[in-house]
């Protein structure tokens, strides 16, 4: 039985610039044939990974439960190796033989070529591989020759590793039981055998109604200017707007288990402080600027088993143009979109929503009164099947 978690929120935010393109002004989209506001879905995962850092600050998370994103991750092991009484120096030059055992090359500034998304039990697990066979961990006899091309050069490096080392660090990259691999998956270009699929989708957040960019124009004055001199001595503009974004994402129950290594308490725990995180984490672009702490206003979780993903964007596919409350405007309209599609298509499904707008919740949703009973009514229902 496949069972999916979808997590539907509608957040109007004030005047902000959350999410900014390469020309600093807020990111946006065509969609139903009107310009939107629009959050990347890397903005928001980011997000939510940040808020599981806090978790971990609470004690409600294990640091071991998560992951690092970094071309560092050679000093994250010099680190631990000078803990456990290695010498830096030496340390330095074992783990780099090491990574380089995985094809994992580490340039003359200490740092990989690309980005590694490594769990903090793979992390700890290559030190112990390099602490346990230090002796063993020596650079090949014959280097690789110049001129060679990268990959080539990174293969013959690597061969010329112990084979039991290599075998030893192989089995280090499983994922590590972290709670962000799991969620978002990863990609290790030299290493494609140890990829790991999402088990979370998440969509780029839009605007339900149509957004024109608005310019903020600032000055600012120096201090210390003599009182006789006029005019400012900085000026500028900042781009901003104000929406009311729908929010989507689909976890699959299942395949987070399974990422997790069948640890099911690990992957109750991971979801639940995803369904959170992902109401009450916001992206931090100019927030010292702009400052827009804004809840959300409607959440609705919906358990579906043996039914595909639905995804209520084009309840907004003809932007709202609300005469009142503009989040109840949304809100109603993504209802009748999932009663429409239910009534359509079917599934077996239950569904939780928190609504302080006085939305028609009707018969789509029960209603819970704060987001802890949301989050207790679906994992209940999540671990029911």
């Amino acid at each position: 039985m496949r069972t999916i978690v979808e997590i539907h929120v509608l957040q109007n935010f004030a005047p902000s610039n959350l999410n900014r393109d390469d020309t600093g002004a807020p990111k946006d989209a065509l969609f139903g044939g009107t310009r939107r506001a629009r959050i990347s879905s890397q903005c928001s995962k980011r997000a939510v990974r940040h808020f599981f850092g806090e978790q971990v600050a609470q004690g409600l998370l294990s640091a071991d439960d998560l992951a690092r994103r970094s071309k560092r991750v050679l000093e994250a092991l010099i680190g631990i190796l000078v803990e456990k009484g290695r010498d830096a120096e030496a340390a330095k030059q074992k783990a780099t033989l090491a990574l380089g055992a995985m094809e994992l090359a580490v340039k003359d500034e200490g740092k990989t070529e690309y980005l590694l998304f490594l769990g903090q039990r793979e992390i700890a697990g290559i030190a112990d591989v390099v602490h346990e066979k230090w002796d063993a961990l020596v650079a090949p006899e014959t280097p690789a020759a110049e001129g060679k091309k990268a990959g080539k050069a990174k293969k013959q490096a690597a061969q010329g590793i112990d084979p039991e080392i290599r075998k030893a660090l192989d089995k280090v990259f499983n994922g590590g039981k972290a709670l962000d691999v799991a969620l978002f998956g990863r990609m290790l270009a030299d290493m494609p055998e140890k990829n790991q699929n999402a088990a979370c989708q998440v969509a780029h957040a839009l605007s339900t109604h149509a957004v024109e960019r608005e310019f903020d124009f600032y000055t600012a004055v120096d201090d210390l200017k003599p009182e006789d001199t006029a005019g400012a001595d900085m000026m500028g503009t900042v781009e901003f707007n104000s929406a009311c974004f729908y929010r989507y994402a689909v976890v699959d129950w299942e395949k987070l288990g399974q990422n997790l290594q069948d640890d099911t308490e690990l992957a109750a725990k991971g979801l639940r402080a995803f369904l959170e995180g992902f109401v009450v984490a916001e992206p931090t672009g100019k927030q010292n600027t702009f400052a827009a702490h804004n809840p959300p206003e409607f959440v609705l979780v919906t358990v579906r088993r043996n039914t595909a993903p639905r995804n209520l964007a084009n309840a907004f596919e003809t932007a709202i143009r609300a005469r009142d409350s503009l989040t109840r405007s949304s809100a109603n309209a993504l209802l009748g979109k999932a009663r429409g599609l239910q009534a359509a298509y079917g599934g077996e499904a239950a569904a939780f929503a928190l609504d302080l707008t006085g939305a028609e919740v009707g018969d789509v949703a029960k209603p819970v009164a704060s987001l802890a009973a949301l989050l207790d009514a679906a994992m209940a229902e999540v671990q029911r099947g």
